[in-house]
């Protein structure tokens, strides 16, 4: 694996973040090797040159240690919006466990995004940082099927293994739920995938979903993504040209059915899905901690 030259890797701090709370934004790696097909990272809006190559930042342990211990305010450091904290190399490299390390040792919260079941190899460090700050898992699941997982993330852990992770880390009383997005139109916005998903999650002890019933499209993005139907499934780009043109928010046709099916499942199952409540409930009982840390 190449290593690539940093000046920072943790952001500065944001206040009242819409995306589940987070304060801090933590990418230690680069690129991504999980081959999915609506990847939206892939874009040139991002800049992020051979993008399916996974890379390093350079002495990344040394920078967040420097980073945590200047930072004047503690907070929650979200990880996983540009690349999987969790990809194949973490297994040798261990640079996401030894920046968990860094966050329980100095104090922060964490909230990590990931496709990968590897991250219950971290569950003792993740019960670390919960004693002492919020900790939240999202573990992205767009199908409830093997088969079409296989397709659309070809190199990412099957969606069953995922839902095995959120049962493991959820016993473990690590806050976990699912990203349900993106659900893409004409593949995976049917009621039986979103029923099965929800289910799943039911049964795996999930305590959120927060869904996005359609998808985006931009730039290369799209090039990537039509090739990839015409591999897979044929017809469907055709039926992304009729119904879409070149927008950029591709919602599923079926949103409408699809999100009053989907609040009525969560809500009589008990799964939280809006924004505001997950933040509030993985919080919980953190505020006055958090406050006491400034006086």
């Amino acid at each position: 694996m190449e290593f690539i030259k940093a000046k920072t890797i943790i952001s500065g701090y944001a206040e009242n973040n819409s995306w589940f709370g987070n304060n801090y934004n933590m990418n230690i790696y680069k690129g991504c090797c999980h081959g999915c097909i609506y990847c939206d990272s892939r874009s040139e809006c991002y800049n992020i040159e051979k993008f399916d190559e996974v890379r390093a930042k350079e002495n990344a342990l040394s920078i967040i240690a420097r980073e945590l211990k200047s930072k004047s305010r503690t907070g929650v450091i979200g990880t996983g919006s540009m690349s999987d904290p969790y990809n194949p190399f973490e297994k040798k490299y261990m640079l996401t466990r030894g920046a968990l390390e860094l966050i329980d040792h100095y104090g922060f919260g964490v909230s990590i995004a990931t496709k990968s079941n590897l991250v219950v190899r971290d569950i003792d460090v993740l019960k670390k940082i919960a004693a002492h700050s919020p900790a939240l898992v999202k573990i992205t699941i767009t199908t409830a099927d093997d088969d079409l997982c296989s397709k659309i993330e070809p190199n990412v852990t099957l969606s069953s293994d995922r839902f095995e992770a959120i049962k493991k880390l959820t016993d473990a009383g690590i806050y976990t739920g699912i990203l349900l997005m993106p659900v893409l139109p004409f593949i995976e916005d049917n009621e039986e995938n979103i029923r099965s998903i929800i289910n799943f999650a039911h049964e795996n002890g999930a305590k959120f979903i927060y869904p996005a019933f359609g998808m985006t499209l931009r730039q290369n993005q799209r090039e990537w993504y039509y090739n990839k139907l015409d591999i897979f499934f044929p017809g469907i780009k055709e039926k992304y040209i009729r119904q879409y043109g070149n927008a950029y928010e591709c919602p599923s046709p079926n949103s409408k059915e699809l999100w009053n099916l989907f609040k009525r499942e969560c809500s009589r199952l008990g799964i939280l899905y809006k924004m505001g409540d997950i933040i509030k409930e993985y919080k919980k009982g953190y505020e006055r901690e958090q406050l006491s840390f400034f006086d």
